[in-house]
Order: structure tokens, then sequence, then C-alpha cells
């Protein structure tokens, strides 16, 4: 069943990124980035009422938002800090490359993953998972060709740095993930919202240094429906990831890897939409992404 949360989690982030790339188009990215996480936590924040004040109809429903002790705060702050990081770094990538190249970079994160799963959780593949993997990075490098044939020089473009600083920490954030929801035992929704909470206290801190008194900046900031749309996106996409997470046979180097089939509507439909470049040559290394993925699967059911 986590396997099949898992697939439900990548379709909604395939849609997360198509949005995310619009919300970003002309616009700041701290801003962008507070928009859709503040979207996100107002779409919690029923939950969270409706937990103090009608406690036995949110679990009903299964909405429940648990008490958790100060030290668990900290916890999650620190993991609101390590995305927000990683937000960072991905968005400011996100302006200056096209997302058919984003995307399959980031699709690295199940390798970073995958290694911290076997040194920390002594998670352990098997051998077509193994091949699974290696398969997945090795379609990653035939994307940084073809990137070079875009203008995109991958060893002196800062913004390839930065996605590639933004997926290491995103890959550590899931790491951190499997240790909050099943060491401290918090639901999905708890997390969610409180990781909201402190990533808009974060940004916000950031803007009032770097955004709010710059007059100019807020006058050339352009609103979107997408920046609401990614906030949404994300936070459905959250859900079912940790909903996965919270099963006690769920392996976290292969969630992280069946999270990588978004590739199919980040880069096919999303190469039509943005009309990006070389989006025949791009779909050989998707292709060998998804039987990566396939492989990961097939031996896991096997």
């Amino acid at each position: 069943m986590w396997m099949y949360l898992g697939l439900l989690a990548a379709l909604f982030l395939g849609l997360h990124n198509l949005c995310k790339k619009h919300a970003v188009q002309g616009n700041e990215v701290f801003p962008v980035l507070l928009g859709t996480i503040l979207s996100g936590f107002l779409l919690l924040l029923p939950f969270f009422i409706g937990s103090i004040y009608f406690p036995e109809y949110t679990k009903e429903i299964g909405f429940y938002i648990t008490p958790i002790p100060w030290e668990t705060h900290g916890f999650i702050f620190i993991k609101s800090m390590i995305m927000a990081a990683s937000w960072v770094l991905a968005y400011q990538a996100l302006k200056h490359l096209p997302i058919t190249i984003v995307a399959p970079i980031r699709s690295a994160g199940p390798f970073f993953t995958f290694i911290g799963a076997i040194l920390i959780y002594k998670e352990q593949p098997n051998f077509l998972q193994w091949i699974g993997f290696f398969l997945i990075i090795f379609s990653v490098i035939l994307y940084s060709k073809i990137g070079k044939k875009e203008g995109i020089n991958f060893k002196r473009n800062k913004w390839v740095f930065a996605i590639i600083g933004a997926t290491f920490l995103g890959a550590s954030s899931g790491l951190y993930d499997k240790f909050l929801i099943q060491s401290l035992e918090l639901n999905p929704q708890t997390l969610q919202f409180w990781f909201c909470w402190y990533t808009v206290l974060i940004l916000l801190v950031i803007l009032s240094i770097t955004w709010f008194p710059n007059a100019a900046k807020r006058k050339a900031f352009k609103f979107r429906w997408t920046i609401v749309a990614v906030g949404f996106l994300l936070q459905t996409a959250d859900y079912f990831y940790f909903k996965a997470l919270q099963d006690p046979d769920a392996l976290i180097m292969l969630l992280s890897a069946i999270k990588r089939s978004q590739l199919i509507i980040a880069v096919v439909i999303g190469g039509i939409v943005f009309k990006e470049k070389n989006k025949r040559k791009k779909l050989v290394p998707l292709a060998g992404i998804m039987i990566g993925v396939f492989l990961i699967l097939y031996a896991s059911n096997s």
C-alpha cells in the first residue's frame, strides 16, 4: 500500500513542479516561496483549529493535529531550516534553467537517500534495486549532456550547483522524515502544519531583510494563481508521502525513487507547455529513469 501512496505523491509533485515554473517566472524567489508555504499553512489551519475545538470530529475524519512537546517542535524546526535552504536554491535554479534540466537533476535525490538509508537505517537493497538506482543516476548524466546543447555548462553554471545543493538538502530532509514519522510517531498533518508554520517564520525573517524594505521589488512582484496552487499541491503530495512513511515496512530509499515518476509530468507536459528544447532527446534518459523506478517496484513486489 505504501508504494501506491508514493505514486500518488509523485503525481501531485509533478503538477506542483509545473505550477512552480510558472509561479517564479519574472518574480523574486523569496516572496513566491513565502506565498506557496503560506498557502499550504492556510490549507491546514482549519484542521488545527478543529483539533482544538472539535477534536472528536477531526479524529473521525483522520486530520487531527496532535499536541506535541517543545522538544519535538525543535526537531520540526530543524526540518524547516533544511527545506527552506533547499527550496531557496531550487527556486533560484528553476528561474534560470529549463524545467527539463532541473527535474532530472533533482532525480538524483534518491541516490543520496539510498546511501543514507543504507548507512543510517540499515536498509538492504536487492540486486534489481541496485540496478534500478544506478540506471537512474546514469540517466541523469545523459541529461547533463543534453543540457550542454542548450548552452548550459554543467561545470561552470552556478545554477547547476544550486540545484545540486538543493537536491542534497532535499535528500537529507527525506532521511530525516523517516525519523520524524517513525521514531517520533508524528502523524502527517501534525508534521505538515508545524513545518509550514516554522518555514513561514524563517522566510519572513529573510524577506524582512531582502524584500519588504525594497519598494521597487515589491511593486515588481506579480501574484499568480499558481503560487497558491503550488502550496496546495505540495501539501497534498507530502500528505500521501508521509502516510506511506507511517507504514513500518516502508523503505525510504524506495519511496524516494518512486517519487521520481513525477518526471513524466515535468518533462513531457512541461516541455510542451514551456516550449523547451530537445524534448525528444530528453525522452531517452527519461525512459532510463522510469525503467529504474520500474525495476525497484518489481524487485520489491517479487
